[in-house]
């Protein structure tokens, strides 16, 4: 399947200039583009929004069942990729047909059951512990300091982990995430710490996340559940703390946000909106396997060929985004959360959006004259073409006592 024109889905245009790029591929390829995941391994991107909305939306065609990848037998067992796209992985990502279903409903329950008031509350607290460390010194770093430290320790509350197990969370999610040399060993504490919370809530439950994925009456075994909590708190945290950090960066830097900065709150809705749209923080995941020979998009795709999910250049497809300058206003049609059986549960976009609203909000409540701390041109994204994200996001501001 390896074609001579394929794409190297890496490099540092992913971090500066990924629309051009997307745009680029498009015009070279197609809607779907061959490319090269690490190690030279053939896949296919869909960039286009009919043929991603066609492989979403067709999970027995387009299967999740990363066993019918035809490339396993060139994968190394320290592929740094092996942790987005596992093998034999008895999670939620990878489970088919009725299974997945039944799967799915149980973590929906879940994450259903928790009280709006009671997450509001919680990201509240969290938000405001965090400006408390940073509000009397007159600048920060909003990536380090805050939106990469929020969303994980909210999240670790509603599943049912103490507050002070939070930072080493952190780590070793951004160590898996990032796909590099520290990627297995953080999902290994993820996995350790998964085991011992259900080992816990097994003895004593409680009114959380696990707790009640345990009781649900589905016969999924520990290490599936534990599997589950994973992929919920890795999926709920990264893709968060970046539609936190993208957001706030748009605010900061975008003349349309200043008049209203700090009038109504309907301008952070707006921004939010629009980073999905245009700076979604899941730009490209892994994925889908053909499970026969098909076409797509003018390809003929093989059996077992991987499918990445090209989200964030489907969202831009002129096929369907004639106006591309356009304020998205309240139009919710991206594919920030993919699409079909395997999309995002709706329960979870919630608690995403309740988090990084909040988040957002309390910057601007706690730090009313923020500013950018650099030139915007300055600012530079993480080197990869899978999430989305700031480095750094410099910002000054008057000093304030902590509350």
């Amino acid at each position: 399947m390896t074609s001579p024109d394929a794409v190297p889905l890496g490099g540092p245009r992913f971090q500066t200039e990924p629309a051009r790029l997307y745009r680029e591929m498009r015009r070279d390829h197609g809607a779907v583009v061959p490319v090269l995941l690490d190690g030279g391994i053939p896949a296919w991107l869909v960039l286009g929004y009919r043929e991603l909305h066609q492989v979403t939306g067709d999970p027995v065609l387009f299967s999740r069942d990363s066993d019918l990848w035809n490339q396993w037998e060139n994968i190394p067992e320290d592929w740094p990729l092996l942790p987005m796209i596992g093998h034999k992985q008895p999670s939620i990502l990878y489970t088919v047909g009725e299974r997945h279903r039944h799967r799915a409903a149980m973590v929906s329950d879940a994450l259903e059951a928790v009280d709006p008031f009671e997450l509001r509350a919680h990201a509240e607290r969290f938000a405001d512990e965090l400006i408390d460390a940073l509000c009397g010194v007159g600048e920060a770093d909003l990536i380090a300091q805050y939106a990469m430290l929020l969303p994980v320790r909210v999240l670790a509350r509603l599943f049912g982990f103490p507050d002070e197990d939070g930072p080493g969370l952190v780590t070793a999610l951004n160590d898996m995430i990032d796909g590099r040399e520290r990627a297995l060993a953080g999902q290994s504490h993820l996995f350790t710490s998964m085991a011992q919370l259900l080992a816990s809530r097994k003895k004593e439950p409680a009114d959380d996340v696990a707790s009640r994925m345990l009781a649900h009456d589905n016969g999924f075994s520990d290490e599936e559940i534990a599997q589950d909590l994973m992929v919920m708190l890795a999926a709920g945290h990264q893709p968060t703390a970046d539609w936190i950090g993208n957001s706030l960066r748009l605010m900061l830097t975008d003349d349309r946000f200043a008049a209203s900065l700090f009038g109504g709150r309907h301008s952070v809705a707006e921004a939010m909106n629009e980073v999905l749209w245009e700076d979604a923080p899941s730009q490209n995941i892994a994925g889908r396997w053909a499970a026969r020979d098909t076409h797509l998009g003018g390809r003929r795709v093989q059996a077992g060929d991987l499918l990445v999910l090209g989200l964030q250049g489907a969202n831009s497809d002129p096929q369907v985004r004639t106006d591309a300058s356009a304020l998205t206003g309240g139009n919710n049609a991206h594919f920030a959360f993919s699409h079909g059986e395997h999309r995002c549960p709706f329960p979870a976009q919630e608690i995403a959006e309740v988090i990084a609203r909040t988040g957002i909000e309390v910057v601007l409540d706690r730090l009313p004259d923020i500013d950018l701390g650099v030139p915007a041109e300055s600012l530079e994204r993480r080197p990869s073409p899978w999430l989305r994200g700031l480095s750094r996001l410099p910002v000054r501001f008057t000093p304030v006592p902590a509350r």
